[in-house]
């Protein structure tokens, strides 16, 4: 018989990591808040009946955000046999405050208490066993990151598991709150039983007002007006409010039981370097164009001093490939329409995309190695002023930072903001940011018009992007967005050094989704493409493209891009197959074009563009809606077709504009 195990504590506490060591799971580890969004799920180490499901990180049981709302949800209707509460011991006050509320919920519990080398490299110490008493359950100290006491937690947990005792019932209210508490106890009893809520998580959660546990009591309405006199009556006395009087009691608590178990001498070795580096990196006047000379100097690296070169490499091994098929096609005589569908169509609209593989890999190797540092929260930090004039908050920048990478995790990701309105605008916005499926256009476009600036140009466009969803804010936060962007609350991870397997991981998981998007959709795109392309509307094989039906179709549309530079039927027809996965943009027209190569490539796409056409073409690329998975995910998150419909034409009608004044201000320069 399975049994579940919940994995539950607050952001930046080593929750993933702890999750990977337990699991031996191949999981990202993120440095940033925001990072774990849904729960995930793995068999314990030797323990294939123990399902570990790994909750997002949250700092109360109060559902304010996406992430509090699924880790609750999970322990009260799953009921988890064991709660795994890892708490980072560097910062073990603000930690407990969501162990207190955990506690409420008289499920058991093992506390896994990490960073327990960074404490005691610091001069510092804490009695475990003293802690363990008080609470009333096994504390373990670990280190998830160097792999140390993780064997024992593991037993721990799992005789736990396999051996219940009665819990035990830990009173840490006092005054008012105790009394308010108590009180309303005896009036929801049978209600809380009835819906399987713990009491005294009931109580608390009457006491702050608690919309979601109101409704699944089924309160009359005589109770909630006798709840409402008793939390009035102890605010009276309290002279606060009822949110802010339960955070005292749990910090009033916490204290005196860190006063009698912790003792610190001193700032983490961590914490004293993250200090020193915070001066200059988080500065009030150079953090900015710090962060944009870092992304300028990944970007040059990317495209120009190492990734150009690999590109280059896997480039001539795929077209010595392609060469090696033709020759063996023709030496076994195969038909020229199939010679033509494997060499014209599949290598030449895959291969043509997985040559990009280099620096698509090499990107993120830059970027997670600024991820699993820490200095991304930073930047977030840094970029809450600026974002709070565009009417988003700080915490909005997450979700933007991992559009970088790809929109379909940025869009769900924006489950972490609090605000429905920040979180529907940022939903928006994100798309706006450059994601790595487009790398592949930029590099064949670049490479045709400006190979002796092709740095410059990834920047530009990666600032054009940035500079839409800036303007569009500006005109959306006064018109469908009105409204103030909530408070910005971001806890600054210490900085560290990323660990090797972690950037490997990221490295391999980005190269195993290009290669599976290529050897699936893209593949499938170049076969279709080849066949639109190959057959007129009689099913007759064609020698001139322009006389088949992918020429048909095309026309129809390429008029509406006239204003934009570009009405060659080619590149509307790339475009539209782009929906699909912004990569098949190369591959449509290199099979379009007939293309063999870099070189035959650049000069058939100097008849379809003029370098200011490349321009525009590039322009409404970054832009307009993103692939049909992103336009699904932004369903999902909106729970609305209409809405998500409405955000494709709005972004996409954005992308025609900029492409229009691209075009037609550069034709005064020309």
């Amino acid at each position: 018989m399975q049994y579940l195990l919940a994995l539950a504590g607050n952001q930046n506490s080593g929750k993933t990591t702890l999750f990977n060591r337990l699991t031996g799971s191949n999981q990202h580890v993120g440095n940033f808040p925001g990072v774990t969004v849904e729960k995930k799920e793995g068999f314990v180490k030797n323990h294939k009946e123990a399902v570990l499901v790994d909750l997002p990180g949250i700092y109360s049981l109060s559902p304010y955000t996406s992430e509090e709302v699924v880790t609750r949800d999970f322990i009260l209707e799953e009921g988890p046999r064991v709660i795994i509460n890892i708490i980072d011991a560097t910062n073990i006050e603000r930690n407990l405050y969501l162990t207190l509320q955990l506690m409420e919920l008289q499920i058991p519990m093992v506390i896994a208490l990490n960073m327990m080398d960074e404490v005691r490299a610091s001069g510092g110490s804490i009695n475990v066993a003293e802690l363990s008493k008080r609470l009333g359950m096994p504390v373990i100290p670990i280190s998830a990151a160097k792999n140390e006491g993780i064997t024992e937690l593991i037993d721990v947990v799992i005789q736990r598991a396999e051996s219940p005792r009665e819990l035990p019932r830990l009173d840490f209210c006092h005054g008012e709150v105790h009394k308010a508490i108590h009180s309303i106890a005896h009036i929801i009893e049978d209600q809380a039983q009835r819906a399987g809520y713990p009491l005294r998580f009931a109580a608390t959660k009457m006491v702050e007002g608690d919309g979601p546990t109101m409704e699944a009591l089924h309160l009359t309405e005589n109770q909630r007006d006798i709840i409402g006199h008793v939390t009035s009556e102890m605010e009276e006395m309290l002279g606060t409010d009822r949110e802010a009087a339960l955070a005292d009691m749990r910090y009033s608590y916490i204290e005196g039981l860190c006063a009698d178990c912790v003792k610190k001498h001193r700032e983490t070795n961590e914490q004293i370097r993250s200090e020193r580096i915070d001066r200059v990196l988080t500065h009030r006047v150079f953090a900015i164009p710090i962060f944009f000379g870092m992304m300028l100097l990944i970007f040059w690296l990317t495209f120009d001093v190492i990734g150009g070169r690999l590109q280059g490499l896997l480039e001539g091994l795929i077209d010595r490939g392609a060469g090696l098929l033709g020759e063996a096609l023709a030496a076994a005589d195969v038909s020229a329409w199939m010679r033509s569908l494997l060499l014209d169509g599949v290598c030449a609209g895959v291969g043509s995309v997985l040559s990009f593989l280099p620096l698509i890999v090499l990107l993120f190797f830059f970027l997670s190695l600024l991820e699993d540092s820490g200095y991304m929260a930073r930047v977030a930090f840094v970029m809450d002023k600026l974002l709070r004039r565009l009417g988003l908050s700080g915490r909005s920048f997450v979700p933007m930072l991992i559009g970088f990478g790809c929109s379909v995790p940025a869009i769900m990701s924006t489950r972490t903001l609090s605000s429905d309105r920040d979180r529907k605008m940022t939903i928006l916005l994100t798309p706006f940011m450059s994601c790595s499926a487009k790398l592949p256009i930029y590099g064949m476009i670049t490479a045709a018009f400006f190979p002796r600036h092709g740095g410059l140009v990834m920047i530009s466009l990666y600032l054009l992007g940035i500079l839409t969803a800036v303007l569009s804010a500006l005109l959306l936060k006064g018109t469908a967005f009105k409204g103030k962007p909530v408070p910005f609350v971001m806890e600054l991870p210490a900085y560290r050094v990323p660990s090797p397997k972690s950037v490997g991981l990221h490295m391999w998981e980005k190269a195993k989704d290009f290669l599976k998007k290529a050897f699936t959709i893209i593949f499938l795109a170049s076969i279709v493409i080849w066949f639109l392309q190959s057959f007129d509307w009689h099913f007759n094989l064609v020698s001139d493209s322009s006389q088949s039906i992918l020429a048909g179709l095309g026309s129809l549309i390429a008029p509406v891009f006239a204003p934009l530079g570009f009405s060659d039927w080619r590149a509307s027809t790339a475009l539209i197959t782009g929906i699909t996965a912004k990569e098949t943009v190369v591959s449509t027209l290199t099979v379009l074009t007939g293309a063999s190569g870099d070189a035959q490539l650049s000069m058939a796409l100097a008849q379809i563009f003029t370098p200011l056409t490349a321009i525009s073409f590039l322009t409404f690329t970054i832009l307009y809606m993103p692939c049909i998975a992103a336009l699904a995910a932004t369903r999902r998150e909106l729970k609305s077709t209409r809405g998500a419909v409405l955000t494709a034409l709005f972004q996409t009608g954005a992308a025609y504009v900029m492409a229009a004044l691209v075009y037609q201000v550069g034709r005064f320069f020309v």
